[in-house]
């Protein structure tokens, strides 16, 4: 629709909204801008809101949920953010929506690694080194699968202990490096047939290049890794924060080949050396045993003489043993002959004579005894049997009982409640009548 007098187009203010925004965008769908961090906050949803400013102007930003950041965003810090250029028709603004944002400088970047490191040494993650193997069987290696890096570790490894080695490629500077590298040592970690030692290596370069190891996500997977790990980040003057975490630094990535290996070409002379060594050391004990043998065999005597000697001796030791057994016979023979048989058999009889005597008059002597006894005994029986409590009840007498036991007189009777009267044929359970004083 176009005004009559001056035939300019009219547009509604969403049309003009929208239109500013395709030309925006289209003109600055991909910049990269470098300001301080001024009112950053982060919102409740997980976006970030804050303005990036200099010293004349301000941009207002927006770092949408998900967003990863190399480091920890807060005012007063200048970064170099990467992104686009919108605009928002709600409040005729535009805003700078960013994907990517670093520290700007080598004094921001050297502040935030200094901040980190101060707060990973507190909570330990830089205080464990462990010793590497000495003969390791499987080397993993995280690196560029391109380059020098691994070219050199690979021929280092190959000169000194040929083994096997497993090449877990990654970025190592960049956007998603990080993430990479950690994936890396933790997926080498859950391998069933885990390496026995690790090296996370990449060439040299600036801060900015080797910012990725210093990630808080790098080191803590490093610090947490089963795996000792040889870090090789750079040249031997610069330094990362995973060369903390790790169980060893090497200045290069041709000393941690050299570090996790040993020199095979040594191993081959100390074999040797030690082959002739021991070699030298078994010919000595060989003579010197020869020696101590001619010693021994020279003092030992002639042994069949000694033999003719000793089995002299032994007929001799035989005859004498055979004429002192002829002796004995012969003394003995004569002992028992000299002993009188008739005799001893008549003393026998006569002692058994008088054994039969004291016999009988022994059992006569304890048959008279027993009667004795059983007569005392019987006449005992009588009298207790005449005296017993159960001949008197049978004369007409009674025995009264109460709880307590027996009742001895009226007195202690008016008292009870209950009373048993025992008499010769049986037991009554009575109860006493007390009237006028009388008992009933």
């Amino acid at each position: 629709m176009y005004a009559q007098a001056e035939q300019v187009p009219i547009f509604s203010i969403s049309e003009l909204s929208q239109l500013l925004k395709r030309v925006v965008e289209s003109q600055f769908s991909q910049i990269c801008v470098r300001g301080e961090i001024s009112g950053f906050k982060l919102h409740g949803s997980g976006h970030a809101y804050f303005a990036l400013r200099d010293a004349e102007c301000v941009l207002d930003a927006v770092i949408w949920r998900g967003t990863k950041t190399s480091v920890p965003l807060q005012d007063g810090l200048e970064v170099i953010a990467t992104g686009k250029i919108t605009t928002y028709g709600g409040r005729s603004k535009y805003q700078m929506v960013i994907t990517h944002v670093e520290p700007a400088g080598q004094g921001a970047l050297l502040k935030v690694l200094q901040d980190r490191k101060i707060k990973l040494q507190k909570e330990g993650l830089f205080d464990r080194k462990r010793e590497l193997p000495k003969f390791p069987r499987t080397i993993g290696v995280i690196t560029s699968p391109t380059g020098a890096v691994i070219r050199d570790i690979l021929h280092r490894i190959g000169d000194r202990f040929p083994c096997q080695v497993l090449v877990w490629p990654v970025l190592v500077q960049g956007p998603g490096a990080s993430d990479q590298i950690t994936r890396a040592i933790e997926g080498f970690n859950k391998l069933l047939n885990r390496p026995d030692v690790l090296i996370v290596a990449r060439g040299g370069g600036s801060l900015e290049d080797l910012w990725a190891f210093n990630e808080e996500n790098v080191v803590r997977a490093a610090a947490s890794s089963y795996i000792p790990i040889v870090s090789a980040v750079g040249h031997e003057t610069d330094t990362t924060l995973i060369d903390f975490a790790s169980d060893m630094r090497a200045p290069t990535p041709t000393a941690a080949a050299e570090f996790v290996t040993p020199d095979g070409q040594n191993l081959k002379l100390f074999v040797q050396e030690s082959q002739i060594r021991l070699q030298r050391i078994i010919g000595q004990m060989q003579e010197r045993y020869r020696l101590v043998l001619d010693n021994l065999s020279a003092r030992i005597p002639d042994l069949p003489a000694i033999v003719q000697e000793k089995s002299q001796r032994l007929d001799e030791w035989h005859e004498r043993y055979m004429q002192a057994s002829s002796v004995f016979l012969q003394r003995l023979e004569q002992r028992v002959n000299s002993i009188k048989i008739p005799s001893a058999i008549r003393n026998i009889d006569e002692s058994q004579g008088q054994l039969e005597k004291i016999s009988q008059l022994f059992l006569a002597a304890f048959a008279k005894c027993f009667t004795e006894k059983e007569q005392a005994l019987r006449w005992q029986a009588m009298m207790l049997n005449q005296n017993s409590y159960q001949r008197t009840l049978e004369k007409g007498f009674c025995l009264v009982e109460g709880d307590k036991g027996v009742i001895q007189s009226a007195k202690a009777l008016k008292i009870m409640k209950e009373a048993n009267i025992q008499f010769a044929d049986g037991r009554v359970r009575v109860q006493p009548l007390k009237e006028q004083g009388r008992l009933f």
